[in-house]
Parts: structure tokens; C-alpha cells; sequence
């Protein structure tokens, strides 16, 4: 089990976790909240129904890794613009689509890295610090869900665009400054990927 999620009995997963690795998970998932920025306003006498109508923004994030986790729906690459005219028309559905969906989008990609942060909270150590983290089927799911924002994150700090750039990643010297960037970025990989696998039918 250590460094890879294995199954557990009717549904969800487990890893053991030393206390290095619980620590930067959770830093990089304090990060990734402060980055997503804070939700709405709690307010008890609010209304409901004009918080379920708030627009959202229609301009993308100028943060190239904010974009990465909420691009436009209708550029980037392998979207073609053609004419002036459909170059315009395809920023005006992706500022519409923006408007009415990004205020969602970061409320579950908040939800999720506090799932991620308070079930390692929630850990007791054992006497070298580590803890084994079981989760349910639900918790798994936010786990994966995150997991995959925190390496889009990063991998847009280290300008990772496709499967080529990540070969790169594996030849940097270690002298490199990226290289502890580098390593979190590959090793949330493997977390990833085992967890795809025990969550697998």
C-alpha cells in the first residue's frame, strides 16, 4: 500500500501516507483554495434564489493556471476560429458559458480540495508520523477530482502541454530549480492513477 491507493472491501480506497507526503498534499490543497479564491459570502438572511442566479465572470482568469482550470469553452487549441467573425462569435458563447457556469465550477473545485484537506486533518499519526488514509467511494471521488486540479496547476507552472513535456520532465537535472515542482507533479501522477484503477468496475 505505501505510495499507491489499493481497493478496499465494498468500495473506496486506501494509501499509506508518511508524514512528508500528508504534509504536502495538504500545503499543495491550501494553495490550490487560495488560488480558487473564497466562495459567496455566507449570509443567513441572503436569498437563495438570487444566489443560485449569480453570474459568474465572462472574461477568462489572466492567471495562466486559473485558465488551465476553467479554460474557455469554446477557444484554445484545437478549436478553430476561422473568420474574424467566428473568432468573435466563438468569445461571445465562451464568455456566456463562463458567466453561467464558473461560479459552479469553483464551488466544486473548492469542495474538493477541503474534502482532501480535512480527511488528512482527520488522520492519527502513528509513531513515525505516517497515517494509512481510508476513504469511502464519495471521498475518493473528490480525491481524484482534485488530485487532477493539482497537477493541472502545476503542470501549467512548469509549462506542461502534452505528453512530450512530461517525457522532459524526467531528464531535468537535479540541480534544476523546478525539480522539487517536478517530483510533486510526478508522484500526484502515480496517487492519480492508482486511485483511477482501484476505483475501476
Amino acid at each position: 500500500m505505501p505510495g499507491h491507493f489499493e481497493p478496499l472491501p465494498g468500495g473506496g480506497a486506501a494509501v499509506a501516507l508518511d508524514e512528508v507526503e500528508i504534509s504536502i498534499i495538504r500545503s499543495l490543497a491550501v494553495q490550490l483554495l487560495e488560488l480558487i479564491g473564497p466562495g459567496p459570502a455566507e449570509d443567513e438572511s441572503a436569498d437563495p434564489l438570487a444566489e443560485l442566479f449569480a453570474e459568474g465572470p465572462s472574461e477568462p482568469p489572466s492567471d495562466p493556471v486559473l485558465l488551465r482550470l476553467f479554460p474557455d469553452a469554446y477557444s484554445g487549441p484545437g478549436v478553430e476560429a476561422g473568420t474574424p467573425e467566428q473568432a468573435e462569435e466563438q468569445r461571445a458563447h465562451s464568455a456566456e458559458f463562463r458567466r453561467f457556469t464558473e461560479n459552479d465550477l469553483r464551488a466544486g473545485k473548492r469542495e474538493n480540495a477541503l474534502a482532501v484537506i480535512r480527511s488528512l486533518d482527520a488522520l492519527t499519526p502513528g509513531g513515525d508520523g505516517g497515517a494509512v488514509l481510508e476513504l469511502n467511494a464519495a471521498q475518493s471521488g473528490q480525491w481524484l477530482r482534485a488530485l487532477n486540479d493539482l497537477r493541472l496547476a502545476i503542470g501549467s507552472r512548469l509549462d506542461v502541454v502534452d505528453e512530450e513535456d512530461t517525457d522532459l520532465l524526467y531528464r531535468l537535472p537535479d540541480e534544476d530549480p523546478r525539480k522539487p515542482m517536478v517530483m510533486a507533479y510526478l508522484w500526484l501522477g502515480g496517487l492519480q492513477e492508482t486511485l483511477v484503477t482501484t476505483l475501476m468496475p
